[in-house]
Parts: C-alpha cells; sequence; structure tokens
C-alpha cells in the first residue's frame, strides 16, 4: 500500500520517502503473531523526521479497531514537536490495512485523526473522489473517504487488490495536489 501511495506522491510531483515506526514488542511476540518481516530499506522515523517532512501521509495497521500500539507510541513521542508547534498546518493524509471488513477502517482513521488536530495539523481525506472503485460493491476491498485502505485477512497474508492499490495511488496524488497548493 506504502508503494503505491509514493506512486501516486510522484505522479504529482512529489518525492516521497518511506519510513516505518520503531517496533514496540519483541520477535518471540511478533513471530507468534506471525508480523509481517520489517521492510529493512524504510528507515525507522523519528520525531524529526516528522518535523522535516512537507507532508505526511501516514499508513496505519488497525489494532482491534484503531491504529496499532506502534503507531500511538511513534506519536507519543512528539510531544517536543507538539509544545513548539512544528507540525502545526502541516498537511496529512491517513491510510489503513485491517484485518477483516468490518475490522476498523473507519475507526481506525478516525481516531487518529485526534492526533493531527491535537498538533494543527491539515487533515486531507480522499472523500468520494475515486467512486469508480469505491462505489463498486463486486468484489471486497478496503477503503474509505478518510483514504485508502487494505483487507490484510486475519493473518496479514492477504496482499491489496488491484483496486486497493488504485486508490491508494489516487490518495497519494490527491494529498500531494492539495498539500503542493498549502505550501504555496
Amino acid at each position: 500500500m506504502a508503494g503505491a501511495v509514493a506512486e501516486g506522491v510522484k505522479k504529482a510531483g512529489g518525492t516521497p520517502i518511506l519510513m516505518r515506526c520503531p517496533e514496540t514488542l519483541s520477535e518471540e511476540v511478533l513471530k507468534k503473531m506471525h508480523a509481517a518481516p520489517k521492510n529493512e530499506d524504510h528507515k525507522v522515523a523519528t520525531p524529526q523526521d516528522l518535523d522535516d517532512a512537507d507532508c505526511i501521509i501516514f499508513g496505519i495497521p488497525t489494532r482491534f479497531g484503531m491504529a496499532a500500539a506502534q503507531m500511538k507510541a511513534m506519536l507519543d513521542r512528539t510531544g517536543g514537536l507538539w509544545a513548539k508547534g512544528k507540525l502545526l498546518g502541516k498537511p496529512a493524509g491517513i491510510f489503513v490495512s485491517t484485518g477483516t471488513q468490518n475490522g476498523g477502517q473507519e475507526t481506525t482513521a478516525l481516531t487518529f485523526v485526534t492526533q493531527l488536530v491535537h498538533h494543527g495539523m491539515i487533515y486531507i481525506p480522499i472523500g468520494y473522489g475515486k467512486g469508480d472503485i469505491q462505489f463498486d460493491i463486486s468484489e471486497p476491498h478496503g477503503g474509505s473517504p478518510y483514504g485508502a485502505g487494505c483487507l490484510a485477512g486475519p493473518t496479514g497474508a492477504r496482499k491489496p487488490s488491484e483496486k486497493e492499490l488504485a486508490l491508494a495511488t489516487h490518495q497519494g496524488e490527491h494529498v500531494t495536489k492539495y498539500a503542493t497548493m498549502l505550501m504555496k
């Protein structure tokens, strides 16, 4: 999903930098959860990286209908940025991954918006700007007006569908377009 979002960012003239959150769980727990291996090509993000970015599109794995603890822990480390208003006015988007169709695609995004609001960030949802995908119910797929989404399956083994990837690419392009307008 992140790769498809990055494609959209490039299509809109942006330069994406893919990063990941610091891990909070032990290898033993990750193994028992059948967690996907970390992509070592993606650097571990720091609060300074968030400050340095012109725009941030957060990819959020869902755990019980809300952002996974790793994402929350990352944002919990941004108190210094918050106190100085460093993310104030910074454009942001959200895309998610859930284990099931009703596993929190919208609640994850909705509850994460509070993180953005406390920082004064400008949230750019996708609305129903890609209706050809969003209104198509011929097959199960993730995504909502809040942002792109993937149905990863209970074990995380399901790969994003063509529709989910197309929506993610649209989101990267859409958010970058509006972020660029805001930065002028």
